[in-house]
């Protein structure tokens, strides 16, 4: 769609949808030069903004509560097969094995996070751990192919130990991050 018509519709419509927001970045972002009327039009929607005759739609933001609940299943499970045996196990594949065969459970607020994680751990506790554990076998039954292949954004400890952290940090809303202090375990 063009600059034109997605100006045109947000005009006709009285607002301006994130998608039409990222069509016409993206327009502007790959176009090595943007016509008169391209300009003309980017003119009139900025005006109309400004004027309030178009809103911009906000962006709905939302969050996979099982996500959260089932990284946390795998991550205390891995650690206990790790420090038991000199297995080392993919939590990636573990959580994602396990989140294909669990319900989803979105939430838009901090109220509705909090509701469907109060549900999930009366209702799906069991599943959940169920799901994590057949996600295990099937990971430590798995014949190494291709022992070269790289995960997407595999990285060292330390940073995956981050990539963890910050994912707990925007998914857990209760999580405080301990500060690491020489001889604490």
């Amino acid at each position: 769609m063009s600059i034109e018509k997605i100006v045109e519709q947000a005009l006709q419509d009285g607002y301006l949808t994130p998608a039409m927001e990222a069509e016409v970045g993206r327009i502007c972002n790959t176009a090595s030069e943007l016509s008169i009327e391209e300009y003309m039009a980017l003119d009139r929607l900025m005006g109309s903004l400004l004027t309030g005759e178009v809103v911009v739609l906000p962006r709905k933001q939302f969050i996979n509560v099982m996500e959260e609940l089932v990284l946390s299943e795998a991550i205390a499970r891995v650690a206990e097969i790790e420090a038991t045996s000199d297995r080392t196990l993919d939590v990636g594949d573990i959580a994602a094995y396990a989140l294909n065969r669990l319900p989803p459970l979105y939430a838009t607020t901090e109220e509705g996070a909090n509701y469907q994680r109060s549900r999930a751990k009366e209702e799906l506790q069991g599943l959940i751990a169920q799901q994590v554990d057949e996600a295990i076998a099937r990971n430590l039954d798995r014949p190494e192919f291709f022992p070269e292949r790289v995960a997407l954004g595999k990285s060292s400890g330390k940073e995956v130990l981050s990539q963890v952290s910050s994912l707990l940090q925007t998914y857990a809303s209760n999580y405080e991050a301990q500060p690491n202090t020489p001889g604490s375990t």
